[in-house]
């Protein structure tokens, strides 16, 4: 799926909404929409990118800027799922090496859970499992319709 400058963005996949009511960039027309894509086993995200958009939510969200989070999974399948993005929701609570930056950090409170709550809508992304081997051939299958001209990209790409 190419998307170009100007034209309407496709509607985001999402298997479960787990906080606030159900969305997508089609029902938010005449707003500005920050798409937070994170992972629950990812302690870049809850450090920099989660805490900025928190900001940003706070301090554009009388003014039309929606933003909302989908938590999605390319590693650590065990860790970022559903159950533990509803466990996040519901307590707060981080797992895996979430759970073990923020603690070297300082930042957790007690019980491992965040000492910030995230106040956006958060959905779960939709997730294909495969129980086919993933091979060379498959990822270029997956990156052609995404980037046709990838095989002219430099590799600083």
């Amino acid at each position: 799926m190419a998307v170009k400058i100007g034209e309407k963005a496709p509607n985001f996949g999402v298997s479960e909404w787990v906080q606030g009511a159900p969305t997508n960039f089609d029902q938010e027309k005449d707003h500005i929409v920050l798409l937070e894509v994170f992972q629950v086993n990812c302690p870049g995200c809850f450090m920099g990118a989660i805490p900025d958009a928190i900001k940003i939510y706070e301090k554009y969200k009388d003014e039309g800027v929606r933003v909302l989070g989908l938590a999605t999974a390319f590693e650590d399948f065990d860790k970022n799922n559903l159950d533990n993005l509803k466990m996040l929701v519901e307590t707060g609570e981080v797992v895996g090496e979430t759970k073990s930056a923020l603690a070297q950090y300082g930042q957790l409170q007690e019980g491992n859970r965040l000492s910030f709550k995230i106040p956006f809508p958060l959905g779960m992304d939709n997730l294909i499992k495969s129980a086919d081997e993933i091979t060379q051939e498959k990822i270029l299958e997956f990156i052609y319709p995404q980037i046709p001209d990838f095989d002219s990209k430099t590799e600083e790409y």
